[in-house]
């Protein structure tokens, strides 16, 4: 769902997380991932490496990107744009290197 559109008191499903799409969504299922309170206890960095796992893909760094938006969303972060978590996933990226 688009950051400007979400309501923080009506997360019933996955899709009603900021960056949540159809497709993401079907993502986090694959990872155990049906509810967005599901997502309080998981780490970002491990759903991404998770799901390149599972998918014997290597998926686009953006990807993590999403996953850390909406993890931090769940902590009380305020839905923003994927892409406003690009500098803080290289610096991570770059700390494991």
């Amino acid at each position: 769902m688009n950051p400007s559109k979400v309501d923080r008191n009506k997360l019933n499903k996955l899709t009603d997380l900021p960056n949540i799409g159809k497709a993401m969504a079907a993502d986090l299922q694959l990872l155990g991932v049906h509810t967005p309170e599901d997502l309080i206890k998981r780490d970002a960095l491990q759903l991404y490496n998770d799901l390149c796992h599972v998918t014997s893909v290597k998926h686009d760094p953006c990807v993590l990107d999403v996953f850390m938006s909406v993890v931090g969303f769940m902590h009380g972060d305020p839905a923003r744009p994927w892409w406003e978590y690009t500098a803080a996933r290289k610096q991570l990226l770059s700390l494991l290197q």
